[in-house]
């Protein structure tokens, strides 16, 4: 139920390590680096995970209900180690039950044993026999594969392709032994120089529902040794790939917030978002009340909807029926209005449009009084409910003006409320999810915005733009999961938690959202983020939106440096939407998303970042944050270059940056050059083929493979 892993220290058996420095400086106060495990820990905190110790006491089935993982850290009697000093270093049988059981029923254990392992006096090899892991009494020796000269500082040989090592290249293994593992994935293997040759240093195997990594030392992610090679990388990689995967959630507020683990708090919780029940019981009952309403308005909306005319308007032979229809509808709002007092007026603004629509003898609608009273960027309150109702087409569903209705929940978490009061300002931003709907949003449409309503006129400005994360996070994990599976590509630990949690995905993409809707109107050239109404050629909107998206990128970057733990999933969530989900979704007319995401994808398999090859698909992640940069780059050149031109040149020297990579239709006009190109301006936006870049072998190939699965996120909800 949780988006970050909670991650359980066992010191309760005389372990070596302790994540408690003062603990560290106590019982080793010349060398605390030799006993501390506390940047380990900070590391999983800055992960977003929360970290605690279990220093007395069994460790049985109650301490580890509510963990994740797991971490055994070389328990030692005394004579050998200074330790933490509790409990002695042997489980009991009923300690070996609980851990076996925690594990088989999904938790994670993350296991570091010693060289010479027997010497110790502790029964680990007890525990790892479990799970058919055995820790050989040894150490290793390679003077040939040995950091800073030392025979037994062993560098251990990558043994495995799985994207439990992505972004881990070395690792040094400090007096270590050896494992014996049939059947698990070996990470790390001494080298044929070695002695012992060819065995495993560290190991990650499934055991039931749940998962074990085993190394043969516990140095390398000691306080000395955990900046040492890529030993961060592993260790981020090892515990968040062990951690137990999120069921798909609840979606009440509270346990939202208490999933954002030890490294984002501080922002006050606003007391409004609690206040819509006193208790369990009354909270169910009122949840059941608007439900009941709800569904009787949607049930007249959905029968006024079809006899309604693409502009809104209802013709003559329809009246009768659709004047009962708007009657009702009116009742229904009032009904359902006192569960929404924060809307009192724009509920009485909406009854009082209809009213004055079937007044009007049902013509095209105007409900701008109502659109001029409903604000939700001003009451961003984390659980917060709205009943949206307007005549209104869908961007990417409906596009006739019928009437909708729909019941919306704020996504406003105390995390994301801290970040946007503190540098990433967008008061416009309103993000949601949907409670229910009507028939226009069942469809491919994730926004609502004011700008798609029926008005006599436009407003002054608009104030507000909601965009549902909850439809985003949903339909990117579905496209994203089968394209992985379908291109066989080893995903790191954190992507293969983000496409398991609706709930890690869904915040995931309000973090992206906000970062990227403010991007438009920032930079050298920013554009009108609706440009494509404008007569310019399609590639241009492709690579605003993509700017926006680079930029995302690169903002996340530095917020995951900040400690935002959602930040690392933003790079994910926008690599995988481009790369997956926009090529091969929509027609091939002027898709402008689609486009940006040819050009990204070609952009980093042109630089050896992005590799196709034997029917499979690989990415070299430790080089994509870097791609990603170069690429923004070369945009962001574009646009400053492009202040110094006319128009024309712009679009011909934008032309030329997307056909660099993206190979253009061989029938182009603008192909061949401005010499081709017709004199008048509509005639050179009409010389644009429907599809001026058509889609490689390869997305051709996806694209067949995924329409099943990208129609099937039509109207999809969490």
């Amino acid at each position: 139920m949780r988006s970050f892993p909670r991650v359980l220290f066992d010191e309760a058996h005389n372990e070596s390590w302790t994540i408690r420095r003062e603990l560290a400086e106590s019982v080793n106060p010349a060398h605390p680096d030799d006993t501390s495990y506390a940047r380990a820990a900070a590391l999983l905190r800055h992960l977003g995970h929360t970290v605690t110790a279990h220093t007395a006491g069994p460790l049985g089935p109650e301490t580890l209900a509510e963990q994740d993982v797991l971490v055994i850290a070389h328990p030692s009697d005394e004579r050998w180690e200074r330790t933490t000093g509790q409990g002695g270093p042997v489980f009991t049988a009923a300690e070996l039950d609980a851990v076996e059981a925690f594990v088989a029923g999904g938790g994670g254990l993350v296991v570091l044993a010693e060289e010479e392992q027997d010497k110790y006096g502790n029964n680990l090899r007890e525990l790892l026999a479990r799970f058919g892991v055995d820790v050989r009494h040894t150490t290793v020796r390679d003077p040939r594969h040995a950091h800073q000269g030392v025979a037994t500082w062993v560098l251990g040989e990558r043994s495995s392709g799985s994207g439990l090592l992505a972004g881990v290249r070395t690792a040094c293994f400090y007096r270590a032994g050896t494992l014996v593992a049939d059947g698990a994935d070996v990470l790390f293997a001494t080298s044929a120089d070695a002695d012992p040759a060819g065995e495993p240093l560290a190991v990650a195997l499934r055991h039931g529902r749940g998962r074990v990594v085993v190394f043969a030392d516990s140095d390398l992610f000691g306080d000395d040794s955990i900046e040492d090679h890529d030993h961060r990388a592993l260790w981020r990689n090892v515990v968040t790939w062990a951690a137990r995967l999120p069921a798909d959630d609840d979606r009440t507020s509270a346990a939202r917030d208490a999933s954002h683990g030890d490294a984002f708090h501080g922002a006050a919780r606003d007391e409004a978002s609690g206040a819509a029940a006193s208790d369990e019981a009354s909270g169910a009952a009122a949840s059941d009340g608007k439900a009941a309403l709800f569904a009787r308005l949607k049930a007249a909306v959905e029968e006024l909807r079809p006899l309604q005319v693409k502009d809104g308007s209802v013709p003559a032979e329809s009246k009768g029926r659709a004047k009962e229809l708007v009657a009702e509808i009116a009742d229904r709002v009032g009904e359902i209005s006192p569960y929404f007092p924060h809307d009192t007026a724009y509920l009485q603004a909406v009854q009082a449009d209809l009213t004055k629509w079937a007044e009007q003898d049902l013509g095209v609608p105007d409900f701008l009084d109502s659109l001029d009273l409903f604000h939700p960027d001003t009451q961003r309150v984390d659980g917060l409910e709205h009943v949206v109702v307007f005549p209104m087409y869908t961007q990417n569903g409906n596009p006739s003006r019928n009437l909708e209705a729909v019941w919306i929940r704020i996504i406003w978490p105390a995390w994301l409320a801290e970040l946007e009061a503190g540098g990433y300002d967008n008061p416009m931003f309103v993000p949601i999810a949907f409670e229910d709907f009507t028939s226009g949003y069942d469809t491919h449409s994730a926004v609502l915005f004011p700008e798609t309503v029926a008005v006599r006129q436009a407003p002054a400005r608009f104030t507000w733009g909601g965009i549902f994360a909850d439809r985003e996070a949903a339909r990117f994990r579905r496209v994203a999961g089968a394209a992985v599976e379908t291109l066989r590509l080893d995903l790191p630990p954190d992507a293969e938690r983000l496409l398991a949690s609706q709930r890690l995905a869904q915040d995931t993409f309000v973090l992206w959202d906000l970062v990227h809707d403010r991007t438009h109107s920032h930079g050298d050239l920013p554009f009108d983020p609706f440009m494509i109404k404008q007569r310019m050629p399609y590639w241009l909107y492709a690579l605003e939106e993509l700017r926006c998206d680079l930029t995302a990128f690169g903002e996340a970057v530095e917020l995951e440096r900040r400690g935002v733990p959602y930040a690392r999933y933003v790079q994910l969530a926008i690599l995988f939407d481009r790369l997956f989900r926009f090529p091969v979704t929509g027609e091939r007319v002027r898709n402008y998303d689609g486009l940006g995401g040819q050009l990204l994808f070609a952009y980093l398999h042109r630089n050896d970042i992005v590799r196709w090859t034997d029917n499979r698909l690989s990415i070299d992640w430790e080089r994509v944050a870097d791609g990603v940069a170069d690429l923004r780059g070369e945009v962001e050149k574009l646009y400053r270059d492009s202040i110094d031109r006319s128009k024309l040149a712009h679009w011909l020297a934008a032309y030329e940056l997307v056909s660099a990579y993206v190979a253009a239709h061989p029938a182009s006009t603008w192909a061949k050059g401005v010499a081709a190109l017709p004199e008048e301006q509509k005639a050179k936006v009409d010389a644009v083929l429907p599809d001026e870049f058509p889609l490689s072998m390869f997305y051709e190939a996806l694209r067949r493979k995924l329409t099943d699965v990208v129609e099937s996120t039509k109207g999809l909800r969490a």
